[in-house]
């Protein structure tokens, strides 16, 4: 129960990042354009899998920078290093998703 309460406590620090929430729009609205073109359980089962992977980087992300700025609110090369890794694993992910999303709608069209 207290990893339930704290994986809550996540949630909402996430929801108040607004990277998050524009993450959430954006698979909200691929779920309705899939829902649209009558696309497959595969195209929903993929991006879901996608979805959730893609807020638990962002959250790590999230932590990564929460550290950084604590332990280091100087600017500090090893500091954005360390956010600009972080930023480019929710990139890559974002990229995934786009790439699956547009796969998805294309089969479902063609």
């Amino acid at each position: 129960f207290a990893a339930t309460r704290y994986s809550l406590g996540g949630l909402r620090k996430a929801a108040t990042e607004s990277a998050f929430r524009q993450e959430l729009a954006a698979a909200i609205a691929i779920l309705l354009v899939y829902a649209a073109v009558g696309a497959d359980w595969f195209a929903y089962a993929g991006s879901l899998c996608l979805f959730l992977i893609t807020f638990a980087i962002e959250a790590i992300n999230t932590a990564i920078e929460l550290v950084v700025d604590r332990t280091s609110p100087e600017i500090s090369q090893y500091g954005k290093e360390a956010k600009d890794l972080g930023s480019f694993a929710v990139f890559c992910l974002l990229v995934a998703n786009g790439v699956f999303a547009a796969w998805a709608v294309w089969t479902a069209l063609w």
